[in-house]
């Protein structure tokens, strides 16, 4: 694996190769001693051009449980913000000799654009690229989702058959994206949920059914319902009437929650909007899955820095 850019070129291979690699690191995080010396010497940049506390502490925990070095590059307040160029910054990261580069950009594309221009040598993670991708929450939803549904038998199994609705901000949100083509690439059969007016215009090519009412969607008797944070930061419009209405019309309350099969599962990436996508109820319920995701989110990133710096070095082939 030489970069991690985007699910929608994962095969189903490459896709189980991770989960499965993230089993094993899982298995690592409940000994006493969780730290690994697999990266020992290998130096792993943060370059984050946007805010994200918990990716990036994830990532860094990843890092550091691998026994990498970690070196945190925000943009806010350094030389990024006065001006300086993504090339500028990425040569004088291969000056200081980075291994491997996760970076988060406002920009879709940037991660790409690191990968392929040839600046920098580094393997690159895409950490959430504009309104594009965020591969590794996807990967971390679908680790999730395996779990609950096979627990300690999920080595080597998909997600076939599964039903999965997505719930909400499906416009702005890149973990709904990644989740469509990784959750599609893995078997499971997905339901987009949304507002009219917080539908992609392209979404007519993407492998999944759209509907526009959550009590019918959830009548249906969904596996897993993952609800989307409004994204209020990227909305320059008004795409709904209100907070209030939105959260009747499209919110998971605890009515809501509790009229879905018992083994039915409820996930959300966070930062979660309480009251708005989903109630405390729904949140805190026996049936939502969000603090193992955030566990479950230091694994997988262990498996993709594993498979990146360790697992694939002398592959030359391209990105994931």
């Amino acid at each position: 694996m030489r970069h991690l850019l985007d699910t929608r070129s994962l095969d189903r291979d490459g896709a189980l190769r991770i989960l499965d690699v993230a089993e094993d690191m899982a298995d690592t995080q409940s000994r006493e001693v969780k730290k690994l010396p697999t990266l020992l010497g290998k130096t792993v940049v943060n370059l984050f051009f946007e805010d994200s506390t918990r990716t990036r502490i994830s990532f860094e925990a990843a890092a550091k449980r691998l026994s990498a070095d970690v070196i945190n590059f925000a943009a806010k307040g350094s030389s990024v913000s006065k001006g300086e160029s993504l090339k500028d910054t990425a040569q004088t990261l291969q000056a200081m000799g980075a291994d491997a580069v996760v970076i988060r950009h406002s920009a879709s594309g940037a991660p790409r654009t690191l990968a392929t221009s040839g600046w920098i040598s580094a393997g690159v993670v895409n950490a959430g690229d504009g309104t594009h991708e965020h591969p590794t929450q996807a990967l971390l939803d679908a680790f999730t989702m395996r779990k609950r549904r096979y627990g300690a038998a999920s080595r080597g199994k998909d997600l076939s058959g599964m039903r999965v609705t997505i719930v909400g901000d499906v416009l702005h949100s890149r973990v709904a994206r990644s989740n469509v083509w990784l959750l599609s690439t893995l078997g499971a059969d997905v339901t987009l949920v949304t507002p009219p007016t917080l539908i992609p215009q392209n979404v007519s090519h993407w492998p999944v059914r759209v509907l526009y009412d959550l009590d019918d969607a959830l009548a249906e008797g969904p596996d897993a319902v993952m609800m989307l944070r409004i994204q209020g930061e990227r909305m320059n419009a008004s795409y709904f009437p209100t907070e209030r209405e939105y959260s009747r019309m499209w919110g998971l309350d605890a009515l809501r929650a509790a009229s879905l099969p018992s083994d039915s599962i409820v996930l959300h990436p966070g930062p979660m909007n309480r009251g708005l996508e989903i109630s405390s109820e729904a949140a805190d319920s026996p049936r939502s899955t969000v603090l193992e995701q955030v566990t479950n989110g230091v694994s997988v990133r262990m498996a993709v820095l594993y498979l990146l710096l360790a697992g694939e070095r002398n592959d030359e082939r391209g990105e994931v």
